[in-house]
């Protein structure tokens, strides 16, 4: 069995798990996220614990353990704190702004671009160069903050574009005569 996948989860208070024979269902106060149980795998919940088996000794069924417990974990977290991107947008005339589920940038084209936000995700943006992603499904926000930084990734030379707000750019020497 995965190293992982013997260490228990433990449910966070607020948070509820439901378990199905197809389906693992985590609601707490940041959200509700639901999941496929993966195959060779089966979800036990005791004492405020969930505990994962694999169904036989094969090498897929002892990968998809350790990975179901990893998500569900994630799910866990997710629901009762929260997960959160911030991207920085570095660049004359580079802003954001929030309007509901919507996000509006201006990154340096002849048109704006809108952004809409998943089911899920909510986006705030503190000043007009900062964005704030926050949610509680961690595949949704990382996803999402991926998909905004790639209308303008970070140039190597200047380093303007959007980028995460822990990103190191490296900048390259310019050409010299």
């Amino acid at each position: 069995m995965s190293r992982i996948a013997k260490i228990p989860v433990t449910i966070a208070k607020g948070v509820t798990v439901a378990i199905t024979e197809a389906d693992v269902t985590v609601k707490g106060p940041v959200g509700e996220v639901k999941m496929h149980i993966l195959p060779l795998v089966k979800v036990t919940e005791e004492n405020g614990h969930l505990h994962f088996e694999q169904l036989d000794e094969s090498r897929d069924a002892n990968m998809n353990v350790g990975t179901m417990r990893a998500l569900v974990n994630d799910m866990v977290k997710g629901c009762s704190a929260g997960f959160e991107k911030r991207l920085t947008l570095v660049g004359v005339g580079f802003r954001a702004q929030a309007q509901g589920d919507k996000l509006n940038l201006q990154l340096g084209f002849s048109h704006p671009i809108v952004h809409h936000m998943p089911a899920g995700i909510k986006v705030e943006t503190p000043s007009q160069t900062e964005i704030v992603i926050k949610g509680a499904d961690k595949q949704k926000v990382g996803q999402t903050a991926a998909e905004i930084r790639a209308y303008r990734a970070p140039e190597p030379y200047k380093g303007k574009g959007v980028r995460y707000a822990n990103e190191h750019v490296v900048i390259k020497e310019t050409k010299k005569k």
